[in-house]
């Protein structure tokens, strides 16, 4: 049983105090929404450190069965963790030949020893080591965080724009052959010679420069994970089910004007528009295979939401959840998000493998906890930064949808701009 106790702190200084105090531990998390309002969000900032137990799954068995498994040893506690994009190949006939080249395992889920959340100016300190006032004196004895970090390397794209191109024609020919109505082809950005002296200050950095609702620090030993997602993939709260996938994006304006000009053209952009409608069937179909019969239903319809850098459309679909399942079922029946996969899911995901030149791993999958009262929540990752310092590799993916209207320039110019805004804190530019 966890000790816990409340103190009164200021949030962002004790946040840098407790993760500077925190890279003694080989396990942290920390859940970041950035002030986001919305009425399913459950978590304003959560921060878990070091590991009762942790769960990784065995190579021949079903990793949900497995999850299951663990997650019921441990009813009354928070578990984090992430699940892999490459775990479609246990739920489909699919394969991946490209190599795990940054050598992350394809699910990871952990008890924390210590659980800090916070809310406003106070945080809530639950310990299973010692008492949660020891806790507090460690972290605030801390020195901050220093926000500089150093990175060496030269981030390269595993794609060209000419094979990009040759990728982008193959999956519109299918598109016009009709096997597909959509597919999200994405593209590495990597480095194998990389070196970051403090991860923890570049997420905080990314997190800066692009706040969003379900931004993630995730650590296992020397393996980073330095998310900033805008999407959320699956959450559970009491027995309904929401996922709110994102397609469709736009640039914000220089001005008000040209901001409410460029909302107004994204709201009436059959491209766009189309695209959300696709994933949101897909979706609804996905969900119905959780749901008690006749409750899914689309809640919200293309609502557009602002963000510091784009605005985008968002469309939200609930069901009441079939008390037969469990929670490991659920998500997998939905897994991976279709908004990362294309239309029909299966042929989508099978075209990807094959025109793509290099593995999804964590990107495209999912990130977020289980808790305690039953609920649970898991983001898309997306905009998100993954860096190994014993294999010195560092990767990031962008993508992008391709339907029968897509034009390749206009594609590959997206993946540019989106691989520009984690380059820029990184301080590189392709």
């Amino acid at each position: 049983m966890m000790a816990s106790a409340i103190f009164q702190v200021q949030a962002d200084e004790f946040l840098s105090k407790a993760l500077s105090w925190s890279k003694g531990f080989d396990q942290l998390c920390l859940f970041e929404s950035n002030g986001f309002q919305s009425p399913y969000a459950q978590v304003e900032r959560m921060l878990a450190v070091g590991a009762q137990a942790v769960f990784t799954p065995k190579a021949g068995e079903s990793t949900f069965e497995q999850l299951a498994h663990f997650k019921s040893r441990y009813p009354d506690s928070w578990m984090p963790g992430f699940l892999s994009y490459d775990l479609k190949n246990e739920l489909e006939e699919l394969q991946t030949q490209h190599p795990n080249r940054i050598g992350f395992p394809d699910a990871y889920f952990f008890v924390p020893r210590i659980l800090i959340q916070f809310e406003k100016n106070q945080v809530n300190i639950s310990s299973e080591i010692e008492d949660p006032a020891a806790v507090y004196q460690q972290i605030i004895s801390h020195h901050p965080l220093s926000p500089s970090y150093t990175f060496k390397g030269q981030v390269k794209a595993r794609m060209s724009q000419a094979e990009y191109f040759k990728a982008f024609y193959g999956i519109k020919n299918h598109i016009q052959l009709g096997d597909i109505y959509e597919a999200n082809l994405c593209q590495e950005f990597y480095d194998d010679e990389a070196f970051i002296d403090h991860p923890e200050a570049l997420f905080l950095r990314l997190n800066s420069l692009s706040p969003t609702p379900f931004a993630c620090l995730f650590k296992i030993e020397d393996a980073y994970i330095l998310s900033a997602s805008p999407e959320r993939f699956l959450a559970k709260r009491g027995t309904t089910l929401i996922s709110q996938p994102i397609k469709g994006t736009s640039a914000r304006g220089k001005d008000e004007q040209e901001d409410a000009r460029l909302k107004e053209l994204l709201l009436n952009n059959p491209k766009e528009i189309a695209e959300n409608v696709m994933i949101v069937d897909l979706v609804r179909n996905d969900m119905t295979r959780s749901a008690v019969p006749g409750t899914v239903r689309v809640t919200e319809k293309l609502g557009l939401y602002t963000f510091k850098h784009v605005h985008q459309l968002i469309s939200t679909i609930s069901c009441e959840k079939d008390p037969a399942l469990s929670d490991c079922q659920v998500i997998q029946n939905t897994f991976p998000a279709g908004s990362m996969t294309g239309a029909p899911k299966i042929s989508a995901m099978q075209l990807c493998d094959q025109y793509e030149n290099s593995r999804r791993g964590v990107y495209s999958g999912a990130i977020g906890y289980f808790a305690p009262t039953g609920d649970f929540d898991f983001n898309v990752v997306i905009r998100t930064i993954l860096y190994n310092r014993s294999k010195q590799y560092l990767s990031f993916h962008t993508g992008g949808a391709i339907t029968m209207d897509a034009e390749a320039e206009k594609e590959y110019a997206e993946c540019m701009t989106k691989a520009s805004a984690i380059l820029s804190a990184l301080g590189q530019s392709l």
